[in-house]
């Protein structure tokens, strides 16, 4: 009693085991795809927004680029007052939303400025010196006399003869552009040489820096001194080839998240981001529960099936029994069945001997009286020196016991019980053959034979007996369906197409019922007007079917039944 109840558990407990190791094993492949996937959109995302960042700040560029060609720049430069420029930089910084354009001279004075301050001295800052050089200058950091954060582009202004006579700087304000994309899903942000966020679509990341040493980032002139404050909690691990972040940065931050980067040197900045992981996972459970699901149910299916097998299996085992005894005593009836249908086949074959038996008689006795007669003229013939008509006797008597041997050929070869599987026989020869053996009857009966050979052996697969059967059959009942009528003619053709169609047609009543035709023991005779048992044409179907062909039989539209037997033809190289 515990055995099988033990057995039950176990085979719970290892279904329970694999069910395990399958969710396990399709929550890593599930999370590990979608994270992929995150991680293809995730750097698209960021691409994008990399690139609507250097879009906004192009436009700067260019505005400083072109500021500095205008002839009203170089007249400032070169000490022509002019009270129009001032209004001019106005108008351009308030077109372009830019925070500030200046125009400094080469020393790193301030000479005049669209918000109309001046003062600040830019000797020695990078940009200013990348400018007189000839290049343009780009530089970020929080600007004192605005409070807050700008970029810097500087373009130098070159006199008519070459040199660089002074520098055209156009202050963008960092908050502005920020604006366009702030409260993305996305959290982007963008860090300097120095670790420190300059800027992001979350403004808590803002002035923040990953720098372990905060000390050294705090003394850069571009940051005011307590400014920066360390980067948000977070926690680096490694998932594959992927960055995962575990993030304690409040309601705006994914608590857990890829951390992808992309450096952009046009700017001096390099693009982070920090796609969420929470639909990665997400979608990873939903894949485990389903898996979990279908497992569970196929277990339970499985277990229901088992013990119903269990409940099944004592009536198994006696069905099996009888089954197997039913088995043997169907074998013992099959075998005597098949014995007798070849009997049958056998004494088909027979009766249509036996029926053929007088025109046969009178077939064979022809030849053997004319033998005779030539044999006794011969004689004679020698006797009076007439050698050569004695030759011509016996030449006849050649050929007609040459004729009286292919008649007995044929019987002989029909009479016998064919058992050989299917070769390429050659349907034109047993139409031969079936009509020289009913040649006495036709004679007899004045039927008349249409039949025009094809001019080259036409090869179908079959018995050759078995075939010839199957004509001798369908040619002796036209010939019985045409008896007591004046006008009696079979027509025999062969046509060629995807099957091989030997028909026969008669010129008698008809059928009665074509489709009971090959029914066993079907038969449209008379009682006692035949010695058959209506069994000609059911084994001629079962003989046509065995060679994977096909018989029908119908009522041809201008009189008379017409039988078609389809053959596979054999394909001749």
């Amino acid at each position: 009693m515990f055995g099988p109840i033990l057995s039950r558990s176990i085979l719970m407990l290892a279904f329970m085991a694999m069910t395990a190791i399958v969710c396990g094993g399709v929550w890593s492949f599930g999370y590990g795809a979608a994270v992929d996937q995150l991680e293809k959109r995730g750097r698209a995302d960021l691409a994008l927004a990399a690139s609507r960042l250097t879009g906004e700040l192009q436009r700067f560029r260019s505005l400083a680029v072109l500021t500095a060609d205008r002839p009203e720049i170089m007249a400032i430069l070169q000490g022509i007052s002019s009270p129009q420029v001032s209004g001019l930089l106005r108008e351009m910084a308030d077109k372009t939303g830019s925070l500030d354009i200046l125009i400094v001279g080469v020393a790193g004075e301030e000479i005049l400025s669209s918000s109309e301050t001046v003062g600040v001295d830019h000797a020695q800052r990078p940009y200013f010196e990348r400018a007189m050089d000839g290049a343009l200058g780009v530089y970020h950091f929080v600007d004192p006399r605005y409070d807050r954060r700008v970029f810097y582009f500087a373009a130098p202004v070159f006199a008519d003869a070459g040199p660089v006579m002074g520098v055209v700087i156009v202050a963008v304000d960092v908050g502005v552009v920020e604006t366009a994309w702030r409260g993305d899903e996305l959290a982007v942000f963008f860090t300097d040489e120095l670790g420190v966020v300059f800027i992001s679509n979350r403004s808590e990341l803002v002035y923040r820096t990953k720098e372990s040493d905060i000390r050294m980032v705090g003394q850069s002139a571009e940051y005011p001194t307590g400014l920066i404050t360390p980067f948000v909690r977070h926690n680096e691990k490694q998932f594959r080839s992927f960055e995962v972040w575990e993030i304690d940065g409040g309601r705006y931050l994914p608590e857990q998240a890829l951390h992808l980067t992309l450096p952009m040197p046009v700017i001096d900045l390099v693009g982070e981001a920090l796609p969420d992981l929470a639909p990665a996972r997400q979608l990873a459970y939903l894949q485990t529960i389903a898996a979990a699901a279908i497992m569970l149910a196929f277990g339970a299916v499985l277990f229901w099936v088992t013990e119903r097998r269990r409940t099944l299996a004592f009536a198994n085992a006696d069905l099996e029994r009888r089954v197997a005894k039913r088995t043997a005593e169907l074998e013992a009836v099959n075998a005597d069945l098949q014995r007798t249908q070849a009997e049958l086949v056998q004494a088909e074959k027979l009766s249509a001997l036996g029926q053929m038996s007088a025109g046969i008689s009178h077939e064979l006795n022809q030849p053997l009286m004319a033998i005779q007669s030539f044999a006794e003229n011969g004689t004679a013939l020698m006797q009076q020196g007439r050698h050569d008509v004695a030759d011509q006797n016996l030449g006849r008597i050649s050929d007609l016991a040459r004729r009286m041997a292919r008649i007995i050929r044929n019987l002989r070869a029909f009479a016998r019980n064919e058992n050989e599987p299917l070769v390429d026989v050659d349907l034109r020869a047993v139409v031969h053959e079936t009509l020289d053996m009913l040649a006495a009857r036709f004679a007899k009966e004045s039927v008349v034979v249409n039949w025009t050979p094809p001019n080259s052996p036409v090869h179908v697969r079959g018995g050759e007996v078995r075939l010839q059967q199957v004509v001798l059959n369908l040619m002796t009942n036209a010939a019985d369906a045409m008896d007591g009528l004046s006008h009696r003619q079979l027509d025999v053709t062969v046509t060629q197409a995807d099957k091989t169609i030997l028909s026969i047609r008669d010129t008698g009543p008809g059928i009665a019922e074509p489709d009971r035709i090959f029914d066993p023991f079907y038969s449209t005779k008379s009682i006692g007007a035949a010695e058959g048992m209506g069994l000609g044409l059911s084994i001629s179907y079962g003989l046509v079917q065995s060679f994977g062909g096909d018989i029908q039989g119908r009522n041809h539209p201008d009189g008379g039944a017409e039988f078609s037997v389809m053959l596979q033809p054999v394909e001749t190289t």
